[in-house]
Formats: C-alpha cells, sequence, structure tokens
C-alpha cells in the first residue's frame, strides 16, 4: 500500500518537527524564517510568546493538523459518552438483561485491550496514524449504527451488543495509540504540554456533561435510538481527520513490516522499561490505575451504604469530580511550568492519593460528612489530570517516534489489565474488609505509586530533553 509523505511546514518560532514531517534543523531552519512566514499564516514568536504558548488553546489557533485532530477526536468523545449511558441502557432496559449478561457486557468491552493491547502498537507503527485514526472512525460507525436499526426492526438480540462492543472496542484502541503517538508529529515537542492540556480539558469537559446529554436523548427517543447520535459522530470526526495534512509515518514503516511481531513488541516493551523516567511513569501509573478501580468500584457502595447519602446526593458529590477535573486540565499547564514535569506528574498522584483517605475519613453527622466528601472529591478529580498530561507529554518526549506507538500501546495494556484486576480486588477487599477499609488499602497503595515516583529521577526531572534534529533510528533507540 502506498503513502505519499506529506511535507508539512513547520510553523515560525518551531525549531523543528518529526521525521517525514519536514524536519529542519535549529541552524538551518533560522535561516528561513521569512520564507516559512511567507508559506504560513502563523505569526513569529514575541517575547510574551512562552506566555502565550503554555495556554492549551493556542496550540490550536497555531497548529492546523492538530486543531482538525483535536476538533475531530472531541466530537467523537461526545458521541462516546453518550453510549457510556445508553448502551448500558439498551441492556437492561430493552433486552432486559441479567446481572450475569450486564457483566459480560462490561467485560467484552475490555477485551481488545488485554488480548490485542501490545500487538496493536505494533499494527499501528506498520501504518499512518492518519489513516488508522480514519479508519478507526469508520469503521466504529456502522457497528454503532446497526443497533438503532436493529431495535427499530425488533430484531436486537444480547448477542449482538457483545459483537458491538468488542469490534468498537478493537476501535478505540487502535484510534488512541494511533491519537497518542500523532500528537508530537502535528506539534512541536515545546507545544506538546499545552497541547495535552487541551485533550484533557476536552476529556474531562466531555466526560462532565456527555452523561447528562446521554441520559437526556435516552429519554427523548430511547437508549438504541441514542446511540446512533455516536454513530454520526464517529462520521464526523473521520471526515475531519482526513482533512489532516501530516500522515503521521515515519521512514522505518515499511521496513518494520518484514520483522517479526514479537521482536517488535519486546523492543516496545524494552523502551518502556529502560528509559528510567518512563518506567518510572508507567509503573507509578500502573499502580494508581489497580488502586484507583478498587476505588471507583467501592464508592457509591461506601457514599450510600455507610455515609447514608440519598442518590441525588450522590449524583451531586461525583459532578464535583467532574467538575475538579476541568479546573484540573486548565491549571495542569501552569502547575507543570512552576513545578516541572516529573515533581508535576509526583504531585498530582500525591493529590489523588491523599483524596482516599480523606474520603475515608468522612464520618458521624450528615453535614460534615458531606464537608470531607465535597473536599475529597475535589482532590480526586484535580489530581489525575495533573498527573495524566504529564505523563504522557513525558512519553511522547523521551520515547523516539520509531518506538512511540508501542510504547502507548504497552502503557494502555498495562493501565487497563490492571483496572480490571483492580475492579475484581476491590469488590473482593469491600466485601472482605468493609468499604472504609477499602479505600484506606487503596490510597495506601496509591502513595506506593506516588514513592515509586519520588524515587526516580522524575524528582528531578524539570524540562523535557531537546529535540533533535534527526530523531534516532529504531534500531538504535532499541539498543
Amino acid at each position: 500500500m502506498t503513502t505519499h509523505h506529506i511535507q508539512a511546514d513547520p510553523p515560525p518560532g518551531v525549531d523543528c518537527q518529526c521525521p517525514g514531517l519536514g524536519i529542519r534543523s535549529p541552524t538551518r531552519y533560522h535561516g528561513k524564517v521569512a520564507a516559512d512566514r511567507a508559506r504560513t499564516s502563523a505569526p513569529l514568536e514575541t517575547d510574551d510568546s512562552p506566555r502565550r504558548a503554555d495556554r492549551p488553546w493556542h496550540v490550536l489557533r497555531e497548529f492546523p493538523d492538530f486543531r482538525k485532530l483535536f476538533t475531530g477526536s472531541s466530537i467523537s468523545l461526545l458521541g462516546s459518552s453518550i453510549t457510556t449511558v445508553a448502551l448500558p441502557l439498551t441492556a437492561v432496559s430493552y433486552l432486559h438483561a441479567s446481572p450475569a449478561q450486564m457483566g459480560m457486557l462490561g467485560a467484552v468491552s475490555m477485551l481488545p485491550h488485554l488480548i490485542l493491547g501490545l500487538p496493536a502498537g505494533v499494527w499501528v507503527d506498520r501504518m499512518s496514524y492518519r489513516r488508522t485514526l480514519i479508519l478507526a472512525d469508520f469503521a466504529r460507525a456502522p457497528l454503532l449504527g446497526s443497533i438503532p436499526v436493529l431495535a427499530m426492526f425488533g430484531w436486537l438480540q444480547m448477542w449482538q451488543l457483545y459483537v458491538v462492543a468488542v469490534l468498537a472496542g478493537i476501535g478505540g484502541l487502535f484510534e488512541m495509540v494511533a491519537a497518542q503517538s500523532f500528537t508530537p508529529a502535528v506539534v512541536p515537542r515545546s507545544h506538546l504540554l499545552p497541547a495535552n492540556s487541551s485533550l484533557a480539558l476536552v476529556t474531562a469537559t466531555v466526560n462532565t456533561a456527555g452523561s447528562g446529554l446521554g441520559g437526556l436523548l435516552v429519554t427523548l427517543v430511547t437508549a438504541p435510538i441514542a446511540i446512533a447520535a455516536d454513530a454520526l459522530s464517529f462520521v464526523i470526526s473521520g471526515v475531519l481527520k482526513t482533512r489532516i495534512r501530516a500522515s503521521g509515518r515515519t521512514d522505518a514503516h515499511t521496513e518494520r513490516r518484514r520483522r517479526s511481531l514479537l521482536v517488535e513488541i519486546f523492543h516496545g516493551l524494552r523502551a518502556v522499561f529502560t528509559h528510567p523516567i518512563v518506567r518510572a511513569v508507567t509503573v507509578a501509573a500502573t499502580i494508581g490505575a489497580l488502586a484507583g478501580q478498587m476505588q471507583n468500584v467501592v464508592l457509591v457502595l461506601y457514599l450510600v451504604r455507610t455515609l447514608g447519602f440519598s442518590s441525588a446526593l450522590v449524583g451531586v458529590v461525583i459532578a464535583i469530580a467532574g467538575a475538579a477535573g476541568i479546573l484540573g486540565a486548565v491549571l495542569a499547564t501552569g502547575v507543570t511550568r512552576r513545578l516541572g514535569h516529573g515533581p508535576a506528574f509526583i504531585t498530582g498522584m500525591l493529590v489523588a492519593s491523599v483524596a482516599g483517605l480523606v474520603l475515608a475519613a468522612a464520618s458521624g453527622a450528615l453535614v460534615p460528612a458531606i464537608v470531607v466528601v465535597v473536599i475529597a472529591q475535589s482532590m480526586r478529580g484535580l489530581g489525575p489530570p495533573i498527573y495524566g498530561v504529564n505523563q504522557q507529554t513525558l512519553r511522547q518526549a523521551h520515547i523516539p517516534p520509531a518506538l512511540l506507538s508501542r510504547a502507548n500501546a504497552t502503557w494502555r495494556f498495562l493501565v487497563y489489565g490492571t483496572q480490571v484486576l483492580g475492579a475484581a480486588l476491590g469488590g473482593f477487599f469491600g466485601a472482605a474488609a468493609g468499604l472504609r477499609a477499602t479505600l484506606v488499602v487503596s490510597s495506601g497503595l496509591m502513595l506506593v505509586g506516588t514513592a515509586v515516583a519520588w524515587a526516580s529521577p522524575l524528582r528531578s526531572s524539570g524540562e523535557l530533553p531537546p529535540q533533535e534534529p534527526e530523531e534516532a533510528t529504531e534500531d538504535s533507540a532499541a539498543a
């Protein structure tokens, strides 16, 4: 399959971009500023440009390819947030699913990450990132669109939801690996932090508002028909991504097709676990994901059965965490510029870790308990965007482009795999030791992850490494 390399001119003020996308070294670049400015609409950097560049929306204005990627991903994310509500309601209210069937539906949606998580990075690496994103969107549109069509004719059955959940999960896996690997190809390293902050901000916002929109659509048009909105969102997203100029394809793609799948998976694992900073981020995030899922599965039970909160009050305190997540995404860039990438990652993890202990301390009368829970939920929402933005930025900056998709796939495999284990452990500890004790144990595990990060070079990792004119090849990076 022939793929054309799109030569995207770097905007003024940027030293260089990734291989295959019109790289210029710093020395060659400054002699061509005038010519670049004549070909682009981006202004030259001024004395206040570092402050402007820290703003998440600045990167959307300056880099058109990232703007199209961001817009398409945001639209599809909004559609997916509707399906998060509508799909289980379709199973429950339309197909009258049993608890066992609902558990199966949740489990099969995780299977792609567990079974295909590692090889997905290799397969994504052998294609153009742009093509992978487009195919993933256009493939999921008819899959999800089949649900309302089958429901309208009375043909929808539970096994069909399982099939859609698995296949759509495969598309989501490939889309996420490609998107996280594509960002450094359309945004220079100096702007990765605000770019990832803008993605975290829209994710937090859509996740907070999308559930309400999903519930409204289910009320208006029924659960199966509401999923049509998600199918439409993938069509729009795919069309927008076809307008991206950069292909996200390096010169090594064709050569790597001849290599063993297991060898390439091993290179990705080695890239993650032999780099001291990336290893620390990955181990800490994996422990945090396991412990966080332990908390998630007992949170509602704790609020209702231990603290006696009403359903309406539970909805409010959960929404508080969502609002705090939006605030955390807004603050992530500023906090990182002040503390440095490594310390900001550690700080975000510490805030999220302590939140569980604060939550476990809630007791007594209703009003004091509400105050404590509000504080805890604010911390649970504020911490993850701060460490999440930095873990992604650090991985993108320290892993060579030739290995990045495999490193991203490795990370997702570990994080999603431990979430499945965390859910099981949360249920086990909740039944055996009690809900409050589970919150304490899970917070202790998160603090262990924070300690791993603190004891690593992350503690003194303030700045990203400079972007080289020629990125390392796969062989040199994996050696």
